[in-house]
């Protein structure tokens, strides 16, 4: 079963320095139909204005990552990162995933430091797969050449391919698709899987999606990307 998630019923929200468009209920918006898929509680597209951001801010028992579009968002938090102590400087760019652990808690800040650009990023929220673990924080890089054409894997449980890891039952894939450009993709059935198109156009499985479309596959064992024009596509593999 397919079931589409225009990107017009979005729920928004306008800050000024804020901008954001919430898949799913969160903050002000609430609807009791778009709670989430399976896991995965949050996709949010964020604008952040130049010279603005999220003051720091705590969270528990939730992994985060942080997609960043254009721009770049300026990371800082409790564990080091982003402050000259941790292993990273915590700066996202496009191409690059960060994956914050929240457990047992966390304290950050998001910035855009940019004097004429905003940031637009997608920040994605998936339940643990146990609460109470220790915070942890990982950043990696993914060309886009390494996600032309295909389904690269950009976070799993285990870290397969080079992909970061959470700690959660998902595995989220994204790519790249234009002209003839096609990829498939095996399914369990029994899982849910959520496609959510970040800009372009492309073909999901024969349904057309546009720019922050989204698309929920439940009893499904395919899915086939094909028709793209322009398109960068994550697909998410999801605990039922």
């Amino acid at each position: 079963m397919l079931t589409l998630r225009p990107a017009a019923d979005r729920g928004h929200a306008d800050h000024g320095w804020l901008k954001s468009l919430h898949s799913f209920s969160f903050a002000d918006y609430h609807d009791p139909r778009h709670m989430g898929v399976g896991n995965l509680r949050v996709i949010n597209e964020d604008r952040i204005a130049p010279g603005t951001g999220f003051g720091t801010h705590g969270h528990r028992d939730m992994e985060i990552i942080s997609y960043v579009l254009s721009g770049a968002l300026a990371h800082k938090d409790s564990l080091g990162n982003g402050q000259g102590a941790g292993a990273h400087d915590g700066v996202i760019r496009p191409g690059d995933v960060q994956r914050m652990s929240a457990g047992t808690g966390v304290r950050h800040s998001e910035f855009n430091h940019a004097r004429d650009e905003a940031t637009h990023f997608l920040q994605i929220w998936l339940l643990p797969r146990q609460e109470g673990l220790p915070p942890g924080y990982e950043q990696k890089h993914f060309d886009t050449a390494a996600r032309r054409g295909r389904l690269a894997l950009v976070a799993s449980p285990d870290g397969a391919e080079g992909s970061v890891t959470v700690n959660a039952d998902a595995w989220l894939r994204a790519g790249f698709f234009d002209g003839a450009e096609r990829a498939e993709q095996t399914l369990a059935p029994q899982r849910p899987a959520y496609v959510h198109l970040v800009r372009g156009s492309l073909l999901v499985n024969g349904q057309q999606l546009h720019a922050g479309d989204a698309l929920r596959l439940d009893g499904e064992s395919q899915l086939v990307l094909d028709g793209g024009q322009d398109a960068e596509v994550l697909v998410f593999d999801l605990a039922p």
